[in-house]
C-alpha cells in the first residue's frame, strides 16, 4: 500500500505544519523589543524531530528567523507560505519524444510485461539505435509509464472466444460501482464452490456449493445454503425461500449460468413480477457485492469450519444459517457504516408480501405445447406419458405447466389467459387393464332445434349440387355421357 505522505504534497504539508509548529510562540507572544535573537538563538539549541524522516534535527537562527518574517507577512495563511515549495516539473517524467514513442509501442505490443522488462528491452533498443539518444535510467522509464496510465496487465488466456471480447469490452469501458436506492429494489444471487469438503452419507466426500441472495442496497443476506448440484431446482428451493424470508424484490440480478436461464427460473420470475437482469458474459466483477461477500463467507465461516474432520451437509447448512443470522448481518459493514440488518429494518423499501410456498411451487415451473395423442388421449412429458381428461380430448395441441424436476404436478393450461384447466396425472396401465372405461358423452345435437320444414329435407341434395345440377339445365345441353347399355342390364344394375 503507497504511504500517504510519501507523496511531494503531503511532505510539503507536513513541513508547513511543522515550521509553524517551531515558531508559533513567536507569533503568539512576541518577544521584548531588543530580545528577538535571543529568542531565536534559544529556538536553534533546540533538537526537534524531523517531520518526514522522524530523526533528531537541529536548525539555524537564521533559518528559523526566516520562517519567522515570513509568517508575520502573510497573516491570512502562515502554515501555507511556510510549506515547502514543490518542484514545477513534480510528477513530470522527461523523455525525448522518439524514445517515448519507441516505448509507448512496445507497452502496447506487450502490455503485460514488467517495467522491469520493458526496460531491459528499451535499453537495448538505444544501444542498437546510438541517434536516440543514451539510456535512460530504471526509475526514469518506470515513472514515465505509471505516469500515463501504462500498468502491467494481467496475462489473461481466454479459453473462449466470449471471454477474449469480454476482456477487450473491459478494457475499452470504465467500470463503476453501483447501489441501489431502496431495499429490495435489486437482489443479488449466486453459486460458490466451497472449499471445505462434506461427508457423504454413502462415505464418499463432495465439495458442495453455496447458494447466497443478497439484498443491494442492505447488504443483507436474505438466505444462504448449500447443495450438492448447482439446479436449477436447488435455485428455485433457495431462492422460495428468501422469498418467503424477506419478500418479493422487484428485480434479480445473476450471471448467465444454466440453473439461472433455465425457463423454469425465467417464466417463474416473470410471473411474480420480478424483473430478471443478468451480467455480461464472462463480467463476473459485475456482480462484485456478491464475490465480495463469498470472501467473508471463506475467510470467517468455512474458516471456523476447518478443524471439523466429519462435516456433513446438515451441520454445514445449520452453522450457516446461525452464522449469516447471528454474525454476518449484525456486524459492522464498513461501507454503509451500520449494520446490513439495521439498514434493511429502516431504509426504504419497495418489497412486496411473498406467496404462499404453494404458490411459489407452481409459479417456478416452465409452459410447453404437445399434441396430444387421439387414440389413447395422452401426452408426453420427458418420456413419462400423461393422461389428458376427455373432456379435453377434442384439443389437438394442448398447454402445459410443468418443471423438469419434478413431475408430480402438472397442470394444463389456457395458453391464452394461464388460467388452469385441470391437473394432469401419469399414465397408470395396470389400473386400465381391468377393462372398465368411461363412457365418452356424445356432443348434444342440435336436431331438435331446426324447423319441421328443415328436418324434412336433410336427405334432399345440398346446395350447392343442387344449384351446379340447375345452372347445366340452364343451358339446353343434353347430358355429356353415353349410358353403357348390356344385354340383360339396365344402366345402375350391379
Amino acid at each position: 500500500m503507497t504511504n500517504p505522505t510519501n507523496t511531494p504534497a503531503a511532505r510539503s504539508s507536513l513541513w508547513g505544519r511543522f515550521r509553524f509548529g517551531v515558531i508559533g510562540a513567536l507569533l503568539s507572544a512576541p518577544p521584548p523589543r531588543g530580545q528577538l535573537q535571543a529568542a531565536l538563538h534559544a529556538l536553534a539549541a533546540k533538537t526537534w524531530t524531523h517531520p518526514v524522516t522522524g530523526r533528531d534535527v537541529q536548525f539555524s537562527a537564521v533559518t528559523i528567523e526566516r520562517w519567522y518574517y515570513r509568517a508575520r507577512r502573510e497573516q491570512d495563511d502562515p502554515v501555507g507560505v511556510l510549506r515547502r515549495a514543490v518542484r514545477k516539473d513534480c510528477g513530470q517524467v522527461s523523455l525525448p519524444a522518439a524514445v517515448a514513442e519507441r516505448l509507448r509501442r512496445q507497452y502496447h505490443e506487450h502490455p503485460h510485461w514488467t517495467y522491469q522488462l520493458h526496460y531491459d528491452n528499451l535499453v537495448t533498443l538505444l544501444q542498437a539505435e546510438p541517434t536516440l539518444g543514451p539510456p535512460r535510467s530504471y526509475a526514469t522509464v518506470r515513472r514515465y509509464l505509471q505516469a500515463h496510465g501504462l500498468r502491467r496487465q494481467p496475462r489473461v488466456q481466454p479459453r473462449h472466444a466470449g471471454e477474449a471480447r469480454a476482456a477487450q469490452r473491459r478494457d475499452q469501458r470504465e467500470v463503476r460501482s453501483f447501489e441501489a436506492e431502496h431495499v429490495g429494489a435489486l437482489w443479488h444471487l449466486d453459486f460458490h464452490h466451497g472449499s471445505l469438503k462434506v461427508l457423504r452419507p454413502q462415505g464418499q466426500w463432495q465439495q458442495p456449493l453455496a447458494l447466497a441472495i443478497l439484498d443491494d442496497h442492505s447488504r443483507l443476506c436474505c438466505h444462504l445454503q448449500w447443495y450438492l448440484s448447482e439446479t436449477a431446482a436447488d435455485l428455485v428451493h433457495g431462492l422460495s425461500q428468501a422469498l418467503q424470508k424477506r419478500g418479493l424484490p422487484r428485480a434479480l440480478l445473476t450471471d448467465n449460468g444454466s440453473a439461472m436461464v433455465a425457463d423454469e427460473v425465467v417464466q417463474g420470475l416473470l410471473r411474480l413480477g420480478i424483473v430478471h437482469q443478468r451480467t455480461l458474459p464472462y463480467s463476473p466483477y459485475q456482480n462484485g457485492k456478491q464475490e465480495a461477500f463469498w470472501g467473508n463467507v471463506e475467510g470467517r465461516l468455512l474458516a471456523m469450519l476447518e478443524g471439523q474432520q466429519h462435516l456433513t451437509l446438515a451441520f454445514l447448512n445449520e452453522a450457516t444459517q446461525a452464522w449469516v443470522e447471528i454474525d454476518y448481518n449484525r456486524a459492522m459493514h464498513r461501507e454503509l457504516s451500520c449494520t446490513p440488518v439495521e439498514r434493511f429494518a429502516h431504509a426504504p423499501d419497495v418489497l412486496r408480501a411473498s406467496p404462499s410456498s404453494d404458490d411459489l411451487h407452481a409459479a417456478f415451473r416452465l409452459e410447453a405445447k404437445r399434441r396430444q395423442r387421439h387414440s389413447d388421449g395422452t401426452i408426453s412429458l420427458d418420456g413419462v406419458r400423461f393422461e389428458v381428461p376427455a373432456r379435453f380430448r377434442h384439443f389437438r395441441d394442448v398447454v402445459v405447466r410443468y418443471a423438469r424436476w419434478d413431475l408430480s404436478r402438472v397442470d394444463l393450461v389456457d395458453p391464452r389467459h394461464g388460467t388452469l384447466l385441470a391437473p394432469l396425472y401419469p399414465l397408470d396401465r395396470a389400473a386400465n387393464a381391468d377393462g372398465r372405461r368411461a363412457a365418452i358423452t356424445p356432443p348434444a345435437s342440435n336436431d331438435a332445434a331446426l324447423p319441421p320444414q328443415n328436418r324434412q329435407h336433410q336427405g334432399s341434395l345440398p346446395p350447392l349440387l343442387h344449384k351446379i345440377l340447375a345452372d347445366y339445365s340452364a343451358t339446353g345441353l343434353p347430358p355429356a355421357y353415353l349410358p353403357q347399355t348390356l344385354p340383360n342390364h339396365e344402366e345402375g344394375d350391379s
